[in-house]
């Protein structure tokens, strides 16, 4: 059985988050780099799958700059087998349609079992990149995957699926297959000593990305930081009844949250 995991580098969330001088993206040269949180229960569930069968290989896979070793080396200290570095600088400009097809070009020759990412990066957010990927590929999805029957595991696997309204999902896949895993479906292991030491010896592939022109894709015009305001209402004239009525109507018509 063979897992690829897909892993994506973000910038630190206690990071402080600068304008680059083109306006259209952060100014990455002096932040700390982190994995994508979403991506790192994917590999916890890759491993665990591994662990759960007795044989198998977990390969990270990871498109972006050579800083994304960093996430690389942490993900094979965690106890990842291999990895293959899609190597593309100012991957932060590409749309997710190049970036899933890049990875397919990368990965299609080691014929995976199962694929699994994280829900969506937490940069963008666009939640695409899965999807597209397995399109490409020609294999069966699963999204917003909230636990795996590794139970289950043999020409098919077993997953539950969260859906809207406080409703999930279970369903059978036959293999291959490619899941998105949503953050907190499993305690994250973290690299130990040994596992730092170990991951030294193992295998990065290094490829140059295949990119294609692609005419539909979005351009970022500009990235801003968010105006701060302020505003403050008295509601009610000092009566809470007459208060709490007016409150619900700007929830529902202004806000529009209820």
């Amino acid at each position: 059985m063979k897992i690829i995991v897909l892993m994506k580098q973000v910038a630190n969330k206690d990071a402080v988050l600068r304008i680059g001088p083109d306006e259209k993206w952060i100014n990455e040269t002096d932040i700390a780099m982190q994995t994508n949180e979403s991506d790192g229960y994917a590999l916890e569930e890759a491993l665990r799958l591994k662990e759960a069968k007795g044989e198998g290989e977990v390969v990270v896979c990871s498109l972006g700059p050579q800083s994304a070793k960093t996430v690389i080396k942490d993900a094979l200290a965690r106890g990842a087998d291999r990895a293959i570095h899609v190597v593309a600088e100012n991957s932060n400009k590409l749309s997710p349609y190049q970036i899933a097809k890049a990875i397919a070009d990368a990965i299609r020759d080691e014929k995976p079992d199962l694929i699994f990412t994280g829900l969506q990066s937490d940069d963008t957010s666009y939640g695409q990149t899965g999807v597209l990927l397995a399109e490409l590929l020609g294999i069966p999805h699963g999204t917003i995957v909230i636990e795996v029957d590794r139970g289950s595991l043999g020409d098919s696997l077993r997953i539950k699926r969260e859906l809207e309204s406080g409703w999930y999902q279970w369903f059978t896949y036959k293999l291959p297959a490619l899941f998105t895993i949503q953050s907190g479906i499993s305690q994250i292991r973290y690299a130990s000593l040994k596992g730092i030491m170990a991951a030294k010896k193992k295998e990065i592939r290094d490829v140059d990305a295949s990119i294609e022109a692609f005419a539909g894709a979005q351009n970022i015009q500009k990235v801003y930081m968010p105006l701060k305001t302020k505003q403050t209402q008295i509601l009610g004239n000092g009566d809470a009844k007459a208060g709490a009525v007016e409150l619900v109507e700007k929830l529902r018509n202004e806000a529009r949250v209820i």
